[in-house]
């Protein structure tokens, strides 16, 4: 893979009120009679009735790698007063799209700009004359990505938990007090609606209009810095919206082949992008160099992996994280976020649902989604067989690497662990579901079971892996959301934060807290082996799951009660030591080696024993 000239592509201000233009139509040719033309208009006047956008007519050319390009360079103060009462070259953003005359359809207008940087409503792309870069924080050159292994996720939708990059940037200091250290942040992109969860992708250089400019979200990943958070945005490049314009173009022109859409692996959503093709596979890799470079973003989210993953060796999805990570790794003096001892610390998750331990041991991911957590905790909340136990061999990550080789490297591999994500319903759902007037758009589950959720954000929150929240999780956020159909993605559901200052939302938040405070705290939480007592009679038929997690100098046993008794049961503790338990501070005690130990853990609660060598 290879950088696209992005210099060329997109609008770019070459000198004061001179803005120069270039998109790349491979297929599309002036020999064969096509004319293209951009329309511009200032966003002030895009409503006024008067006021028509300026046309400009771009020249043909070749590329050498990717065939046809157009282009233009368009003198804004030579136009200034062409139409009365217009604000056409004044300071500010302005909004265009590409429209072309072919000879055989006609003419093709609301093209819109692939390598755009800025958006505006709907299909419209923007710019902005007299632009002025932003201007990052001094302590920026200081931040350092967190290590794979400490990261605390907490995954956010921006127009949910803020309402916009502002809202988001004033709640970073609650983020950071509650002790997570990476945020990973849903679909940013464009899309064509104003409210839509962004995996139907338009625009792929920039942010979308509905949260705010460019210079909002380097705000916004700058002030995550300063306040110790790591930002992961959500990649979504196995499929697009009908409206992307490689595809929207190419289908109404009637070709029977395009130059960078169609079937590749799977095919999820009906709007494919074919990695076969070099244009395909170098836009994406551009796409991830201009956020690392431009928004000083920490990594990628990347959603459905399977659309594009043709085994280790092929042309997508490994081809991509692994080219990704070459950037990063010739890039350091530039990336010196990413620069570490053990290596580049480039975040790369993969959303592979299907074959997550496959996908952290034959490519350069170094962490995966995977649902066999969320779904052994959904079991065990409906009380099925077996569910214990399956759930305390997933939190201990049964069948993940810890690390991989890949061409002499060594990386290292951690998936994810979590209970809630934004694809499913809030875990309250699986205690007791209310229906508002039967309509399950406004179902939600009853807030008065909060206090089942605490041994699952116990067992969670101390599990092998990378832990994860979701937006409210840690106040019991308790909306349900269907299966499928648009009142899924297309429903606005802002956080309630009248939930953290009720009595449930109170305690599950303090919970989240010391639980989130002892992970970091504690290395056997985050790199120490993970041992499931997976004793039936003992603790799996009474609803307890008891784990431990071990260093050479520390180690913690963790037990959770999942039903509404407390249990009393013994336990032998294998290291000698003090045992002081971390929850709430009592039933501390000494063990010696061997020596069998009677516990009790709470209802709908648990229990943690620390014990730490004096001189390791």
């Amino acid at each position: 893979m290879k950088s696209l000239p992005l210099a060329k592509l997109g609008p770019h201000e070459s000198a004061a009120s001179i803005v120069d233009f270039g998109i790349l139509l491979p297929w599309v040719s002036a020999s064969d009679g096509n004319r293209l033309f951009v329309k511009i208009i200032h966003e002030r006047d895009q409503f006024i009735q008067a006021i028509q956008p300026l046309a400009f007519e771009l020249q043909h050319s070749v590329d050498a790698d990717y065939g046809d390009v157009w282009s233009v360079t368009v003198d804004f103060s030579a136009t200034h007063d062409v139409q009365p009462g217009s604000h056409f070259g004044s300071p500010g953003r302005h909004v265009y799209r590409y429209e072309l005359h072919n000879p055989n359809v006609g003419t093709l207008d609301w093209i819109v700009d692939p390598f755009a940087r800025e958006y505006a409503v709907g299909k419209l792309s923007a710019f902005t004359l007299g632009y002025s870069p932003y201007t990052w924080s001094p302590g920026e050159t200081n931040w350092k990505t967190p290590a794979l292994h400490d990261l605390i996720l907490y995954e956010l939708n921006l127009a949910e938990f803020g309402a916009d990059l502002q809202g988001a940037i004033d709640r970073l200091d609650y983020l950071a007090d509650l002790g997570v250290n990476a945020l990973s942040v849903m679909p940013v992109s464009n899309v064509a609606l104003e409210v839509d969860w962004g995996y139907l992708p338009l625009g792929y250089f920039g942010i979308d209009e509905r949260f705010g400019r460019r210079d909002d979200f380097q705000r916004f990943v700058d002030a995550a810095h300063q306040r110790g958070l790591a930002v992961i945005v959500d990649a979504v490049y196995g499929h697009t919206a009908e409206d992307f314009p490689y595809h929207d173009l190419y289908r109404r022109l009637h070709y029977h082949e395009n130059p960078f859409m169609g079937p590749f692996a799977k095919d999820y959503f009906g709007v494919g992008t074919d990695f076969k093709r070099a244009l395909t596979r170098d836009f994406f890799f551009s796409v991830n160099k201009h956020w690392l470079e431009t928004y000083h973003i920490d990594g990628f989210r990347y959603d459905c992996v399977p659309n594009y993953w043709d085994g280790a060796l092929g042309d997508g999805y490994a081809n991509l994280v692994f080219h990704t990570y070459e950037y990063v790794k010739g890039a350091l003096a530039q990336l010196s976020r990413f620069d570490a001892q053990e290596g580049p610390r480039l975040i790369q998750i993969a959303e592979q649902l299907e074959a997550p331990e496959q996908i952290l041991e034959q490519s350069y991911s170094n962490a995966t989604w995977q649902n066999a957590s969320f779904g052994a905790a959904t079991a065990c909340a409906r009380g099925a067989a077996g569910a214990i136990e399956n759930l305390g061999l997933r939190l201990g990550a049964a069948g993940y690497v810890e690390q991989a080789t890949h061409n002499d490297e060594v990386l290292a591999k951690a998936p994810l662990q979590y209970i809630e994500n934004h694809d499913h319903s809030r875990f309250l759902c699986e205690f007791w579901l209310r229906q508002r007037d039967w309509n399950p758009l406004f179902a939600e589950g009853d807030r008065a079971h909060w206090f089942k959720l605490q041994p699952y954000l116990i067992a969670l929150l101390a599990a092998k892996g990378i832990p994860m929240l979701w937006q409210g999780q840690e106040f019991g956020e308790n909306y349900f959301l269907p299966e499928d159909g648009f009142g899924r993605v297309l429903l606005l559901r802002p956080l309630r934060w009248d939930y953290f200052y009720d009595p449930a939302g109170k305690s599950l938040v303090s919970l989240t807290r010391k639980m989130v405070n002892l992970r970091k705290r504690c290395e056997e939480f985050r790199r120490g082996n993970h041992y499931f007592h997976n004793d039936y009679e003992r603790y799996l038929a009474r609803g307890l799951l008891l784990f431990e997690r071990k260093t050479a100098t520390a180690v913690s046993l963790v037990a959770v009660n999942f039903t509404h008794a407390d249990q009393s049961v013994p336990f032998k503790f294998e290291r000698a030591g003090n045992y002081n338990e971390q929850l709430h501070g009592q039933d501390n005690f000494a063990a010696g080696p061997g020596q069998e130990q009677w516990l009790t853990i709470p209802s709908n609660y648990g229990r943690i024993w620390r014990s730490v060598k004096a001189n390791p």
